[in-house]
Formats: structure tokens, sequence, C-alpha cells
């Protein structure tokens, strides 16, 4: 269902952008149409992971992930006309959504999963990692028409906002998933003090956190100081997502996958 909504907003958007509605955004049948995959999607996710024991694994993070990245994106299209973003965000969770039947996980994550403090940490970063995933994709949409603007080729520009209020809305994001990381960070350390002792355990996935931190800070910084904008802030967003991303993601993929041990 993804891939097939995915080719039609691909071939009504970005292949013939002229037969996109004339004031832009979703048509009724295409919002409920995308709810059908996204509900089945958040079905199989809950029976895979809370039916039996907790199991978290580097695959059902993923599929979280762009299963809150689309919800994040329909909510975001009910406010702003969008079009455009669904080539983009639509086929990566048709990636993600079959990932934790692949990888199922070797055990569950320990026995403080049934904790509250961790099921916080755990919607807190997962919260974050898809809001950041829609800032990507936004700066890589803004990229894409920016192009095709400069190219004079026929584009679904028409139907967004302008690229100014792209901007603005991008950074609006941007600002959201940091103080959802900045929560997630300050659970965690939280959490780790209480089942562990102390409040900081200096691994590379704390490490790649607070890096990944630092990174998206000094982004926000950059553009309330010096009016960062474009390029540098589409690498600096690069930068920081895919040190949060090595940070949990990358940790649990080389150890289930590349060292086969939870």
């Amino acid at each position: 269902m993804y891939v097939g909504l995915a080719w039609h907003f691909w071939r009504t958007r970005w292949r013939r952008p002229a037969t996109a509605p004339a004031a832009g955004g979703l048509r009724a049948w295409e919002r409920a149409a995308i709810l059908v995959p996204l509900a089945l999607h958040g079905w199989v996710l809950y029976q895979g992971i809370f039916s039996r024991e907790l199991r978290f694994g580097f695959a059902q993070a993923l599929s979280v992930m762009m299963f809150l990245a689309v919800t994040i994106y329909w909510v975001e299209s009910l406010f702003y006309s969008l079009d455009g973003m669904e080539p983009l965000v639509l086929p990566l969770a048709a990636v993600a959504a079959p990932l934790p039947a692949i990888f199922p996980g070797l055990a569950s994550i320990g026995t403080y999963a049934q904790a509250g403090e961790f099921r916080l940490h755990l919607a807190l970063a997962m919260t974050a990692y898809s809001l950041f995933i829609i800032a990507l994709l936004h700066a890589t949409l803004m990229a894409v028409v920016e192009r095709r603007l400069h190219q004079r080729k026929p584009s679904f520009a028409g139907n967004l906002p302008p690229l100014l209020t792209l901007e603005q809305l991008l950074f609006r994001v941007i600002a959201a998933a940091f103080v959802f990381l900045t929560l997630t960070l300050a659970t965690g350390f939280a959490f780790s003090e209480t089942v562990f002792g102390r409040a900081m355990r200096f691994d590379h996935k704390t490490v790649f956190a607070i890096l990944s931190w630092l990174a998206f800070g000094w982004l926000l910084v950059g553009r309330w100081l010096y009016g960062w904008r474009g390029r540098t802030a589409v690498r600096w967003t690069l930068t920081g997502f895919v040190m949060l991303l090595l940070a949990y993601v990358g940790s649990r993929f080389v150890l289930e996958v590349v060292l086969g041990r939870a």
C-alpha cells in the first residue's frame, strides 16, 4: 500500500505536477488512503512489540520511526500544503514496515523494559527520531523544488508555500525535535541512575547521542545568531541525524546482525 501510494504521488506530483490539485494539498480520498496502511502498520507494530515480551531492536526502531514520521506528515499536511513530500516519506515507510519480520531481534531488551521510566524514554526517543526524519525530508523537498525552479522545469512548487515559509517550518520542526532529544537524554540519564547507579555510561551510544544533540543545538544557535539557511542548514541537519542514527539503530544493528548478540 505504501509503495502504491508513493507511485501515485510521484506520478501526479513529481512526474506530471500539472495534474496535482490546483489548490494544493491532498485530495480527500488521498488523505483517507494514507490512513489505511498507516493504521495497519501501527497494528502490526503493536502486535510485534507488545503482544508478548517487549522486543525493540534496530528493525523495530526503524519501523516505529517511519510509522511516526508518516503520522507527523499526515497531521502536518492538515495545516500546510506539502505536495511532493509523499514520494519521499512513503517509500521509506514501505522499506521499514517489514523489517521487524526479517530481523525480529534476538531477545528482550532487558528486565527493566516494563519500567515506566524506560517506556517514557523510548517514546521520547522515537518521537525525536521521527521529527528529525521529517526535518531531513523537508530539507530534501526544499532542495528539489529550488533546483527545479532554477532549471525552469514544471514543478509542484506552485502547490507549496513559499520557500521562506518552508524554511521557517523546517526550523520549527528541528526546534521541536531538539526539545524531544533533550528530554530523551535527560530521561536516559535519570533511568541510568536508577538502574546502573550512575547518571551516564560513556559508551558509543551515549557519545553519538550527545554529539547529535550538540550538532542540532549548534544549528539552532547558528540560525538565531547568523541566519544560517540553505545548504548550511541541510549539512548540519544531515550530520546531526547520522550521529543520532548511529547512537541506537547503528549500535543495535552491529550487536544483532554483525555480532549476533542482544
